[in-house]
């Protein structure tokens, strides 16, 4: 397979890992706000609902550190136009991951969000795996594109 003997702008990979990173923790605030207790506890959509703003913050810097004008996939095109079937499928996967945000936010806002305890953690858990699988497959394009790994944030 050919490589990229091309090198994305001073910064910009540094950048993406520490928007990924910022990411990954944003993704375990909602994991560990989805896992507490909620039977009696009146709290317990209000501390889902402040990890989802948070993640869908971060999920919206990302869509715009990758797919905006300077971003992530127009780098990419000019270093590895081989790689833009892979840019498309996660640009796609980003307008999914949106829905899914949106869905769950209207859920835990809603008047029976203390009763729907089950489908908010259904969404939840469904779009961290979701957002898990995309940062891996992203992983792997930059990768492929730049030989640089920007990590697994362990």
């Amino acid at each position: 397979m050919e490589q990229s003997t091309s090198t994305p702008k001073k910064g910009f990979l540094q950048e993406l890992q520490q928007r990924r990173t910022e990411l990954r923790d944003s993704m375990s605030a909602l994991e560990q706000a989805l896992a507490t207790p909620a039977v009696g506890r009146t709290g317990w959509t209000e501390r889902v609902h402040v990890a989802l703003v948070e993640l869908s913050a971060d999920l919206r810097e990302h869509v715009r550190i990758t797919e905006g004008p300077d971003g992530l996939y127009t780098e990419l095109l000019e270093a590895a136009p081989r790689l833009s079937a892979a840019m498309d499928r996660l640009a796609e996967e980003h307008a999914v991951m949106g829905e899914t945000m949106e869905a769950l936010l209207n859920q835990v806002t809603s008047p029976d969000a203390e009763t729907d305890v089950e489908r908010v953690r259904e969404l939840g858990t469904r779009l961290l795996g979701t957002l898990a699988r995309h940062r891996q497959r992203g992983a792997d394009l930059v990768y492929e594109a730049y030989e640089f790994d920007i990590g697994g944030d362990t």
